[in-house]
């Protein structure tokens, strides 16, 4: 049992809140998904709320056609972004605090920011804090930076370091050849790099769209056409207003919209996040397998314990653990996705509960992602396991392929059906091939080649496509 005389104090509040945690994010795999807290967590969104709010209130003082508030000089801009910079936790208690006496959370955040521009004493006219928005211009906007900021600093470098892992180990098993498994039985070689570079470039190739995501943004008002902003100025131009403000934030302008931006971007990026753990699930079954069947080996870590009865277990849980998270994180990116975009006429806040969960779903997809790593790390070919499948005797009915392949290009008819009828539900050992092979009217030198093939040196390409087409290889 943990007593508080073992740990300090806020560890031991850290174990009890994780043995309180509704969900595994915030308790069991808290340490995976604790990197999350700056993007999607309550505070976090009170603070890219908190940096709209200011860089629209600093917009507006850049627009000589408003007048109710004047310039500002660039003290006095840093003053400002200093409120959203330097927010603290404290701050956060304080909105909530306002937020339970008003019932609206983004009404919340102009109170907090008024006590604090006029804590400032600057003069600074608090009417113009959320001047013309809606709510949802603020929280678009909001979301929209925190998925930029997650996805550019957090999620493409860990699906870059896959990529990478994946295109080492692809050129470091390139030329071992093994057991094609079409179908689950004994098909034509491959080699193991080769097949761990397919997964390698189907990632890299997400990866690169990733990279090209664009996060849309909009400050129209509350039903998309500027009511309140030309009735109040009717000689701005808000639209270019608009266009500048959503662009100086790093974001891509929508130009028509209702009250809520229409969450396409999210689902575009949502719908790649279920095909990353679409294959990400593919390639953490075949690795299962290839433990399964022998072929790889994994890593015994000192203390582990594999089974609570079978002492010699050492089981993939890392994939394991893996593939169960990318189920559920595809599950939620999916669901988002289709319903995110659908909004009953000009707003409805069906989609308000549902972004909260942004965070969860990417939650579950960084746990998943720290299993695999953890899983790649602790594996390796058993390579004595792969050859003795490849020179068993029964393997060698895989040549059957390059036998009438050969059979046909010299000419010789029903090739085909020839080696169907030797081979096909058949152990075909490496004499009986032979036996064929010279029954066969074919030159001496074609005769040769074909006596020269074997399951292990029959790989095609493979080791040149991987050479050629693994992403993160290294130069030289």
């Amino acid at each position: 049992m943990i007593k508080r005389r073992d740990m300090d104090q806020a560890q031991f509040k850290a174990e009890e809140r994780a043995l309180l945690a509704v969900t595994p994010l915030d308790g069991r795999y808290a340490r995976h998904t604790r990197s999350l807290e700056k993007y999607f967590s309550e505070f976090a969104l009170i603070r890219y709320r908190c940096r709209v709010e200011i860089e629209w209130y600093i917009a507006l003082a850049e627009n000589p056609a408003v007048t109710a508030v004047q310039e500002l000089n660039r003290e006095v801009e840093a003053k400002l972004r200093r409120l959203y910079q330097e927010l603290s936790l404290e701050d956060g208690l304080a909105v909530k605090d306002i937020e339970r006496a008003l019932n609206h959370d983004v009404k919340a955040i102009e109170h907090f920011l008024r006590r604090k521009i006029e804590a400032l004493g600057l003069g600074l006219p608090l009417e113009m804090v959320h001047f013309a928005c809606t709510s949802e211009d603020i929280n678009n906007l909001a979301y929209a930076l925190s998925l930029k900021n997650f996805v550019e600093a957090e999620l493409e470098p860990r699906l870059g370091r896959v990529v990478e892992t994946l295109g080492g180990l692809a050129q470091g098993y390139k030329g071992l050849a093994m057991l094609g498994r079409t179908h689950g039985q004994a098909a034509s070689p491959t080699t193991l790099g080769k097949e761990l570079a397919v997964f390698a470039f189907r990632l890299q190739r997400q990866l690169r769209r990733l990279k090209q995501q664009e996060y849309l943004g909009k400050a129209n008002g509350a039903v998309g056409n500027y009511n309140a902003h030309h009735f109040a100025y009717p000689e701005a131009d808000w639209i270019a207003h608009s266009r500048r403000f959503v662009e100086s934030l790093g974001l891509t302008w929508n130009p028509l919209t209702t009250q809520i931006e229409s969450h396409d971007f999210i689902a575009e990026l949502f719908d790649l996040m279920g095909r990353i753990s679409t294959i990400l699930i593919g390639f953490a079954r075949d690795m299962w397998g290839y433990i399964s069947q022998g072929y790889l080996s994994q890593r015994v870590r000192a203390g582990e314990v594999g089974s609570s009865t079978m002492p010699h277990k050492v089981n993939p849980i890392d994939l394991e653990n893996c593939e169960g998270n990318l189920g559920l994180a595809r599950a939620l990116f999916v669901h988002l996705s289709s319903t995110l975009p659908i909004s009953r006429w000009q707003r409805d806040l069906s989609d308000s509960t549902a972004m909260r969960n942004i965070g969860t779903a990417f939650g579950y997809f960084v746990i998943a992602m720290a299993s695999l790593e953890r899983g790649l790390s602790s594996v390796a070919a058993n390579e004595a396991k792969i050859r003795a499948d490849l020179e068993q005797e029964q393997a060698w009915e895989v040549v059957g392929e390059a036998i009438q392949t050969l059979m046909r290009r010299h000419g010789i008819p029903a090739a085909y059906e020839a080696l169907k009828e030797l081979t096909r539900g058949r152990a075909i050992s490496a004499g009986a091939i032979r036996q064929f092979i010279d029954s066969l009217p074919l030159d001496v030198a074609a005769k040769a080649r074909l006596k020269d093939l074997s399951p292990e040196n029959y790989i095609g390409l493979a080791q040149e496509l991987v050479t050629r087409f693994t992403p993160g290889r290294k130069k030289g």
